[in-house]
Formats: structure tokens, C-alpha cells, sequence
């Protein structure tokens, strides 16, 4: 079965790999260091240490294995080569509501670069996926747990 390929910014990309090399040079050592800590302490199968240890050991490698997959199967958004005038991942949107005031910008990045705190949206969240393709002055319905919400499409920021 074939790996589904992630679109990432390059930005994206190199957080991904600083995140995965983290993992493998300090999260992994410092885990196997308390597993063999806790062996120390006595009976394993009495050892909450250790079980403890072993948990958090299982959750680094699954998460070493999810990052490599992510790697692996990366494609590199060229940032300077977005289509003028589109919104694409890697664009930054100006957007304001309907009958508001107040301006909002976002990014526009893959599922695993979402950070919606800090203004980065993922293409398949009910917003980015609404204004993946769409131009300035096009509007678009947003549903949301509170209720639909119309926004308008100000500027695009490649």
C-alpha cells in the first residue's frame, strides 16, 4: 500500500526533521537512561518506574516512525512558485467576517504544521479547506460548531 504523500512548507519541513532528530538524539537516550534506572530499583513487575519509563519509550518510537513516514513522504512547497492571486498551502490570507470590523490573517499550512494559535491553519480544518483555491474579493461560508459565518477574501500574502 502506498504512503499518502503530505504537502509542507519548507519551513514545515525543516521543523519536522529538527522535531525528529530531537527525538532521536535527546528524548530516546534520556528514556533509555531511565529505563535502566529503574531496573536498579528492583522487581520489574512491581515497578511503576519502569512501567512508566516503558511508556513513555513506546509513545518517542511511535512517534519517531510517524515523523519518518511524514519525511519520507514530504512534498516541498516552493513558496516563490504559488500562483499569484490564489490561495494555496504556503499562502497567507487576509480574510475579515461579513459585517465586522476587525481583519484576520492566517497561513494556510499542511495538517501536521497546524498551529491555529499562532495563525496557522490546515488546509483540511473547515476554514482552510474553504479557501484553498479562491482569489481576492471571493467570499466563503464557513461552518462552525457556533454557526455559519461568511467571509471575504481581502488579500493573498505569497
Amino acid at each position: 500500500m502506498a504512503e499518502s504523500q503530505m504537502k509542507l512548507t519548507k519551513k514545515g519541513y525543516e521543523e519536522l526533521k529538527k522535531r525528529l532528530h530531537y527525538l532521536k538524539a535527546v528524548q530516546r537516550p534520556e528514556v533509555a537512561q531511565r529505563i535502566r534506572q529503574a531496573k536498579e530499583f528492583g522487581e520489574i513487575g512491581e515497578n511503576s518506574e519502569y512501567e512508566d519509563a516503558k511508556l513513555e519509550q513506546a509513545f518517542v518510537e511511535g512517534e519517531i516512525l510517524n515523523l519518518e513516514k511524514m519525511i519520507q513522504n514530504a512534498i516541498i512547497i516552493d513558496e516563490s512558485e504559488l500562483p499569484e492571486g490564489v490561495v494555496s498551502i504556503g499562502s497567507t490570507v487576509k480574510i475579515r467576517e461579513k459585517g465586522k470590523e476587525k481583519e484576520e490573517i492566517y497561513k494556510i499550512v499542511s495538517t501536521a504544521e497546524c498551529d491555529p494559535r499562532n495563525g496557522k491553519i490546515s488546509n483540511e480544518s473547515p476554514m482552510g479547506s474553504k479557501l484553498v483555491d479562491c482569489r481576492i474579493g471571493d467570499s466563503v461560508k464557513i461552518e462552525a460548531p457556533a454557526g455559519t459565518s461568511e467571509y471575504e477574501i481581502l488579500d493573498i500574502l505569497n
